[in-house]
């Protein structure tokens, strides 16, 4: 028998459009400030001035079948993406979007104290679809539910992107090419970089 939702669409169907729902949303919100998401050849790497905070939050699908418990955990993530993308006051920057049987969101945002702010709004989206899961799901383990928050520091990261259109933090800040000081992940650290090279001229963990 195959499962449905309360509109009487199959619920692999219904999950797959809420997933497709908000990495739709954060893909929106890029085409708009960039209309060029062309292919960068090369090798460049992202900057963001400040400090910043690094965000990863997802769910993860464990009882399939039970679709009334998974089902508003999925949809509430497009809500509250649609909701950060149009008020920036509250330091959302950007999110990217994977799904499968584990959904993952990363997000960046301006400031640690945006997030834990926004987290705890009684007027936003968070803490209804928080406390809802709470009521429905607890620790059931029907439906699993996880974020890594990290505060970076100015300076205290580096990135690479080769070959890629812009992509996280390459979206959300600049994109500049790898070369001269930034051309090794030490370097672009502002770490010694004394490692053994390639035949090639090229560190071989240049990436």
């Amino acid at each position: 028998m195959v499962q449905s939702t309360a509109n009487g669409e199959p619920a692999n169907f219904a999950a797959l459009k809420e997933m497709q729902r908000c990495r739709k949303l954060c893909s929106q919100k890029v085409m708009s400030e960039r209309p060029s998401l062309m292919i960068h050849r090369g090798r460049f790497t992202g900057n963001l001035e400040g400090d910043f905070v690094v965000f990863l939050i997802g769910m993860r699908i464990n009882s399939p079948l039970n679709v009334h418990k998974w089902m508003p955990v999925a949809s509430a993530m497009p809500r509250m993406i649609k909701e950060l993308y149009a008020h920036p006051e509250m330091g959302f920057l950007h999110g990217e979007f994977w799904f499968s049987r584990t959904v993952i969101v990363l997000q960046y945002w301006r400031s640690m104290q945006q997030l834990l702010a926004y987290a705890t709004n009684k007027n936003a989206e968070h803490l209804p679809a928080w406390k809802s899961f709470n009521r429905s799901v607890g620790t059931d383990g029907s439906v699993g539910i996880w974020h890594e928050t990290y505060a970076i520091g100015a300076g205290r990261y580096e990135t690479i992107y080769v070959n890629m259109p812009p992509f996280g933090l390459g979206r959300v800040g600049t994109l500049s090419a790898a070369e001269g000081r930034r051309q090794s992940a030490a370097s672009r650290l502002g770490m010694p970089d004394d490692r053994r090279h390639s035949d090639n001229g090229q560190s071989a963990l240049d990436t």
